[in-house]
């Protein structure tokens, strides 16, 4: 599999909060950075998402009781050291950053639903069609950012080594959902530079 100048990589939330020993972290969630690290070379276009929490934020268990079942401990609060980018990925300089979750009264869990910015239509403008989704978590926002992409009109691929899930039931209902909604998958492996890209 070939990328060409119509792919972007979408790198789904891989902040501090969200790796081992964060507030939120996911097993084995530093185990896609030097994978995506990997990748970022192969892809003409690069997309970040974060989660970008202000302190009160609807998500978290203390602001929403009647939902505790559905709420997250607090994380990736706003110009905090859990919210920046792991040290270890490799973001580069021009790659576009999609904040997500910066209402205070509104979930968001997928890059597609990110306020101030409309994804899809500014990928449409630089002329992608394929998306290539990596990141945290599986079963949450590499999920909803998958199913959104699809969405929208793009070809969707998950790169399953460049993933991970917060838990192996709802992941594993996570990948059959994607599957079944027409989401291709591969492995990092199988990607490799198109003649237009890579050469930077």
């Amino acid at each position: 599999m070939k990328t060409d100048v119509t792919d972007a990589l979408i790198v789904v939330d891989v902040q501090n909060c969200f790796l081992p020993g964060g507030s939120l972290g996911v097993e084995e969630g530093d185990q896609v950075i030097p994978v995506i690290n990997r990748l970022v070379p192969l892809f003409e276009h690069k997309v970040y998402t974060r989660d970008w929490h202000p302190p009160d934020h609807v998500s978290f268990a203390a602001e929403s009781p009647e939902y505790h079942d559905l709420s997250w401990p607090p994380h990736c609060v706003q110009n905090t050291e859990g919210a920046e980018f792991s040290t270890a990925l490799d973001v580069v300089p021009d790659a576009l950053v999609v904040s997500k979750g910066d209402d205070p009264d509104r979930e968001a869990y997928s890059g597609f639903q990110a306020s101030g910015i409309d994804l899809a239509a500014e990928l449409r403008g630089r002329g992608v069609e394929r998306v290539f989704v990596t990141g945290l978590a599986t079963d949450y926002c590499v999920r909803a950012t998958a199913l959104d992409a699809k969405k929208a009109g793009f070809e969707v691929v998950l790169v399953r080594d460049a993933v991970r899930g917060v838990a192996p039931e709802t992941t594993k209902r996570a990948l059959a959902e994607l599957d079944q909604d027409g989401v291709d998958s591969t492995i990092s492996e199988e990607i490799q530079p198109g003649d237009m890209v890579g050469s930077r």
